[in-house]
């Protein structure tokens, strides 16, 4: 059976790998958008159902413009990169949802909610680009597939790691493999999450943040804007946070830091984008 699971990920690793657009890192991608989408749809439109959305107005005017000045960049570059196909099936849709949540989100194949609360973060409308850019390049970057598919992975190897300490344990008294067993299925879940999952989200953030950047300068807004929303929303949350590697995001001075780092190269594509 070992043999078998091994088998199985070397395939699913050898048909899945891609790279992400910019960042040109490798990620796993088994689930196919022709599953995934319908799902994700569905979902966002119950999330709009239950919702307070804001159809008119001002802000709700700056949304829609961001996002299809967002869109266009991002399809422009897509295109003209051999990445077209991270576009297949994508419906955008850009909502503006009245709530005091200080949040925003992108759902695979360009659902996106952006509420109300996070507004005076945001404070302009390069600032809604900072949030809206790094929202979408999630899933641009496809993480839910990313991160859907290396579940899948991970729960066969938990499976295997627990069969093969269950036939250990046959050769010892009940109460013993009874407890062996319990920790496996306590322990190796945290290991994964601490040791892997937990750090690959944060990796994923910054990752975000890094498309994002270059995508609002190529969409025509001064990517300088992003270091002071960040500034605004550490302050924000400045009371006690867990530290970084229990959490699904990078420290508040990490992400400032890395976006400060990514300015130049971001800056070249806002010239280019003023020049025109």
């Amino acid at each position: 059976m070992k043999k078998v699971m091994m088998m199985t990920l070397a395939l699913a690793l050898a048909i899945g790998c891609q790279r992400v657009p910019l960042s040109g890192r490798k990620q796993l991608l088994l689930v196919p958008n022709s599953e995934l989408l319908p799902l994700s749809f569905s979902n966002y439109r119950g999330v709009l159902d239950t919702s307070r959305v804001i159809r008119s107005g001002n802000d709700a005017q700056m949304i829609q413009r961001v996002g299809n000045r967002l869109r266009t960049a991002m399809e422009s570059y897509l295109r003209a990169n051999n990445f077209a196909d991270r576009l297949e099936g994508f419906q955008w849709e850009f909502a503006l949802i009245q709530s005091p949540q200080v949040n925003a989100w992108c759902m695979p194949g360009g659902k996106v909610a952006f509420y109300t609360g996070i507004l005076p973060y945001t404070q302009n409308e390069a600032g809604v680009a900072t949030v809206m850019g790094h929202e979408i390049s999630h899933a641009i970057a496809e993480h839910g597939n990313e991160r859907m598919s290396e579940s899948l992975i991970a729960s066969n190897l938990l499976q295997g790691g627990q069969l093969a300490l269950g036939a250990v344990a046959q050769s010892r008294p009940q109460q013993t493999s009874a407890m062996l067993l319990q920790a496996a299925g306590a322990v190796l879940p945290i290991a994964y999450q601490v040791g892997r999952a937990l750090p690959h989200s944060r990796k994923q953030e910054l990752e975000a943040d890094k498309l994002g950047l270059i995508f609002m300068a190529m969409a025509g807004y001064n990517p300088n804007e992003a270091v002071g929303f960040w500034t605004r929303m550490a302050r924000a949350g400045s009371g006690q946070k867990p530290p970084e590697f229990l959490s699904t995001h990078p420290s508040d001075s990490r992400r400032i830091r890395d976006i400060q780092n990514q300015l130049p190269d971001a800056m070249k594509y806002y010239r280019q984008t003023a020049r025109r």
